[in-house]
């Protein structure tokens, strides 16, 4: 009898241990880091020598990419740097984060953060801020202001542009080249000791070298200079994967291109100030990735389905991007008015059904709710309906197309 209870026993033991294991080994931690390498066009990027971005491309995904809106539109968004990181961390253009320049006057918190999309779903998670520029933490990511709710970022190393003694300023700005390493050292450090679960690492000097010297020599060696950095960060991710649990996403980009004639400038809508790249690690990019060209919008999205990061559908109506990892149904949904209607068309990458619905307000830039009315419901591969125009509210109005997998939204708005 006593036999058969301690074999019993034992037998309940060993189930158990198994399935602590079993459970231990489906709960991988999953954890983002994104790294925005400032002011490098995509011929730019090609041109250079980057060993660890094209080691990084070939283990997962490479993308030309683009910011700047849709150039001529409501949305058309200047190709600046922190116009470019803001579009970055809340998915939309500048039309709704309203960052139109460097001095990031009144940035519209409406429109949160992957930050603080995060933070508000698991508070007890971790983000970290690396960055050659201060305002980054301080004024796009809103750390401590009542206006994001006094987000607080765990782990941040910024603001060594003020540190005028151990980064003594010269005119040809090498000391921004020092600034990038130390914070790309410093973040390699942290993720490799303290694994945050959201990452964003920003790197300045390429942009100061194409102010200064153009499409040259010297402008080319500092994306060299970036890449090295790039690939230090790698080693530390692919470390802690070896050692932990744990599965990273790495997203590598740019905030801008640069100016066709030289490569000095950048701001503008040319072809080559909105070209930009994605780089990333993950090899299971959907079709529109690997099939058409993305944008910086759609990093945010992805960021949040790579984390299970459940989004409101209000703010997704407002979303500019979609992700580059799960399904994508349709793209590119645009309105032109002609004649006495508004004509409605999308490219469709899948067949099935898609919801067409019209709000005359724009509370979310408030804090509000907007009011939908469902006008049809069509196949989504007919790629496009007409709405006669006295069934659109006047001046101003917000049209959202819905799919099971995707939801897209443009405005039309006059004067």
């Amino acid at each position: 009898m006593k036999t058969c209870k301690l074999f019993c026993a034992v037998l309940i033991l060993l189930g158990t241990t198994a399935c602590a294991r079993s459970t231990s080994l489906d709960s991988i931690s999953k954890k983002v880091v994104f790294i925005i390498v400032d002011g490098v066009s995509a011929d730019q990027l090609k041109t250079a020598k980057t060993p660890y971005l094209d080691s990084i491309g070939i283990l997962g995904s490479y993308s030309d990419a683009y910011v700047g809106g849709a150039a001529g539109t409501y949305s058309q968004t200047p190709t600046i740097s922190a116009v470019g990181y803001n579009s970055l961390l809340t998915g939309t253009w500048a039309n709704k984060h309203n960052v139109w320049g460097n001095g990031i006057k009144a940035p519209n918190y409406h429109y949160p953060t992957i930050f603080k999309l995060y933070k508000d779903q698991r508070p007890k998670g971790t983000i970290g801020v690396f960055s050659s520029w201060l305002d980054n933490r301080t004024k796009l990511v809103g750390d401590g202001l009542d206006e994001t709710e006094n987000i607080k970022v765990d782990y941040f190393f910024d603001g060594l542009e003020h540190d005028t003694i151990n980064y003594p300023h010269d005119k040809e700005r090498n000391f921004m080249k020092l600034i990038d390493y130390t914070v790309a050292d410093h973040a390699a450090k942290t993720i490799l000791e303290k694994a945050p679960d959201v990452s964003w690492v920003y790197l300045e000097f390429p942009d100061d070298m194409g102010h200064g010297y153009g499409d040259s020599d010297r402008f080319y060696a500092a994306v060299q200079f970036e890449d090295m950095l790039v690939g230090k960060i790698w080693n530390a991710i692919k470390k802690r994967e070896k050692a932990h649990e744990e599965e990273w996403l790495l997203v590598v980009t740019t905030d801008h291109g640069r100016t066709a004639e030289n490569g000095k400038h950048h701001g503008g809508q040319t072809d080559r100030e909105r070209s930009t790249w994605i780089v990333t690690n993950t090899k299971h990019t959907n079709t529109y990735f690997k099939n058409h060209v993305p944008a910086i919008v759609d990093i945010l999205p992805t960021m949040t389905d790579f984390l299970a990061v459940e989004v409101p559908i209000d703010l997704k109506r407002e979303w500019d991007g979609v992700s580059l990892i799960r399904a994508v149904d349709a793209i590119d949904f645009k309105a032109q008015k002609e004649k006495r209607n508004l004509v409605l068309t999308w490219k469709a990458l899948s067949k099935g059904m898609a919801k067409i619905y019209v709000s005359g307000t724009n509370n979310f830039k408030s804090g509000g709710k907007d009011d939908y009315k469902l006008f049809t419901a069509i196949a989504t591969e007919k790629e496009k309906v007409s709405i006669p125009l006295n069934k659109v509210p006047k001046g101003f109005c917000k049209l959202v197309l819905e799919t099971p997998n995707t939801i897209l939204n443009t405005w039309i708005v006059e004067n």
